[in-house]
């Protein structure tokens, strides 16, 4: 199986520290060694790199571990193939214009035969059943809702009935984001952390190394992390249900894709 990860932050961020053990699993400390890729927003925008060498040992992933890229979303995935040939057509993740916006995803699991019909204009490259389950979330969002995008709310729910279909045929454990917020759905295996003010000392699991974080963010940084497996040993990482969607933004964890806003105070 696949190996995900994903980062919302409140402010464009570094995932430098994250996303240096997360390559690792590309080959040294995981099998996932048929390709990775990883996509950083700049607003609406997605910068897309992907590679069919092991994360590992690339050294386009040591050019990117060294840049100084921040964003606000990002999702990095290291493959195992299990349907589709290794080649970059089949490295997630997979870019999508929606709404006149990129949507980018990626997918862990195996969905066994998928009866998902695709009618429209979202068509794969590739042959991969996760894009094809993704050019069909696609299209089925644009018949449910038009060519105009939907209340957060809105979009939650109508996310949170395909992943329910979808996953009828299989896993299907996948990230997505638009550049503005970070979806997350859970068929078998994910997990969350918040990472935020008072900021402690993180060592990677893949790797051993160790770093103060406080010594590297601001006191109103925030952000949070989803990995298919926890990245660190001692951060308090959370499983995630099977059947559960997430959603991510501005660094902070929304039920149901709607933010809580305190009550007004009236002065009388």
């Amino acid at each position: 199986m696949c190996q995900l990860l994903g980062m919302n932050a409140n402010k464009p961020a570094s995932l430098h520290f994250s996303l240096a053990g997360f390559l690792c699993r590309g080959g040294r400390t995981g099998e996932h060694s048929d390709g990775w890729g990883a996509a950083y927003f700049d607003g609406p925008a997605c910068r897309l790199l992907v590679e069919t060498a092991p994360s590992a040992d690339s050294a386009l992933a040591d050019w990117l571990h060294r840049q100084p890229l921040r964003s606000r979303n990002i999702i990095a995935h290291v493959r195992k193939a299990t349907r589709g040939a290794v080649a970059l057509e089949n490295c997630h993740p997979f870019v999508r214009e929606l709404w006149g916006r990129q949507w980018a995803f990626a997918h862990n699991g195996n969905l066994k035969d998928p009866h998902l019909p695709l009618r429209g204009r979202f068509t794969p490259v590739g042959t991969t059943d996760s894009e094809h389950a993704f050019c069909y979330l696609l299209e089925t969002l644009v018949r449910q809702f038009g060519h105009r995008a939907p209340q957060p709310a809105a979009l939650y729910a109508a996310l949170a009935e395909l992943a329910r279909e979808i996953s009828a045929c299989g896993s299907f454990n996948f990230l997505l984001s638009d550049g503005a917020g970070l979806f997350a759905h859970c068929s078998t295996t994910l997990h969350v952390l918040e990472r935020g003010y008072p900021f402690s000392r993180a060592r990677r699991v893949d790797d051993g190394v160790a770093v103060e974080l406080g010594h590297h963010n601001h006191l109103d940084d925030r952000m949070c992390l989803v990995a298919t497996a926890p990245l660190t040993e001692d951060e308090s990482w959370q499983a995630l249900q099977p059947g559960e969607l997430r959603y991510f933004r501005d660094g902070r964890d929304l039920p149901q894709g709607v933010e809580k806003r305190a009550p007004l105070l009236l002065a009388v």
